[in-house]
């Protein structure tokens, strides 16, 4: 049972997967795409983007690396607590590594979803997940693990402090003459308008936006969307990055920092969609541009990771619920959810 110091048995990190070879693509894009009705010309098309990496998505091992950089600050300062990942499109599937954690007599885990923002999307979807692999312990014999889920994280200075080490360190790539004068271009996967959640996402991926902006001392900043899909007809959150840029800089802008805000790894969206399409947009335009890496396993972030789970662990510990967010119901979408 929960120790009072420690009232949670384990900490579950939730992920969205990716391939590791040219033959997972289309059976990971299948269990992107479940339940939806997507054309077959943009699957094949999402499908061309990974192979341009030759079917390996960086996210997994990205992930292992958040994972283990928590566990070493867990076992460290306490509390010491096992870390589990669990991934919703590909192995470590949750399913298996609820059960996994069932069998090692895990009865109640803190876990934690690795997007900092919350939508149906990148949050809801995943709670969703979560509840389906708990009923299928039930169908395999094993015990359920109760899972609470820790309070957002958008705001933490820790991961603030993350963003803005990796937008300095993209700024130095700059010409000297254009460091303090390029504008950041933060950058957030686009969700449909319709979808819920909406309006608490887009509020706080600016909240997060303007922390990271004074943390290096930028007041010429913007929130763009990047990987819209989808029917052109349905509303989705814009303006799109590269069609920013190719205005921007008919404005006058002289230089950009592009800084993946809406994601903590760098993964195939952000490699295709940033250093593939928005960096083609930017030597056609004529814009020096330099690319913030994404958080991944900066050591300020797995802090705040660390620190996350001790809040969590003491507001449980001291007779306090954690924080309820909002429920946000599945709805369709015409067009694949981020295939990252």
């Amino acid at each position: 049972m929960p120790s009072l110091s420690a009232p949670f048995d384990a900490v579950l990190l939730i992920g969205f997967g990716g391939p590791q070879r040219r033959a997972d693509i289309r059976p990971f894009l299948r269990n992107v795409l479940r339940g939806r009705r997507i054309p077959a010309e943009r699957i094949e098309a999402v499908a061309r983007h990974y192979e341009m990496f030759d079917g390996r998505s960086p996210l997994t091992e990205i992930s292992r690396r958040q994972a283990d950089g928590l566990r070493q600050r867990l076992s460290g300062s306490g509390p010491d607590l096992p870390v589990f990942l669990g991934m919703r499109n590909w192995h470590p599937f949750l399913d298996d590594v609820l059960s996994e954690m069932a069998e090692s007599g895990v009865r109640r885990a803190l876990a934690i979803i690795l997007a900092a923002h919350h939508s149906y999307s990148s949050c809801g979807q995943y709670r969703q997940n979560v509840a389906d692999a708990r009923r299928t312990l039930g169908e395999r014999g094993h015990p359920d693990v109760e899972v609470l889920y820790a309070p957002g994280w958008h705001t933490h200075p820790d991961f603030v402090a993350a963003h803005a080490a990796r937008i300095e360190d993209a700024r130095r790539l700059l010409p000297g003459n254009l460091r303090r004068t390029a504008r950041i271009v933060f950058t957030a996967h686009s969700i449909p308008r319709s979808m819920a959640g909406c309006a608490r996402y887009v509020a706080e991926l600016e909240e997060s936006a303007g922390l990271v902006a004074a943390a290096v001392d930028a007041s010429d900043w913007q929130l763009v969307y990047q990987s819209r899909s989808g029917r052109p007809a349905d509303p989705w959150l814009e303006p799109d990055v590269c069609d920013y840029l190719r205005a921007a800089r008919e404005g006058g802008l002289e230089a950009a920092v592009l800084a993946p805000l809406g994601f903590v790894a760098d993964h195939i969206e952000v490699l295709y969609d940033l250093d593939t399409e928005a960096a083609a947009v930017c030597r056609a335009a004529g814009l020096p541009m330099r690319r913030a890496s994404a958080i991944n396993d900066h050591p300020a972030f797995l802090d705040a990771l660390a620190d996350v789970v001790r809040a969590a662990c003491a507001r449980v510990g001291g007779g306090r619920p954690l924080p309820i967010v909002p429920g946000v119901p599945p709805e369709r979408v015409e067009g694949p959810p981020p295939a990252r």
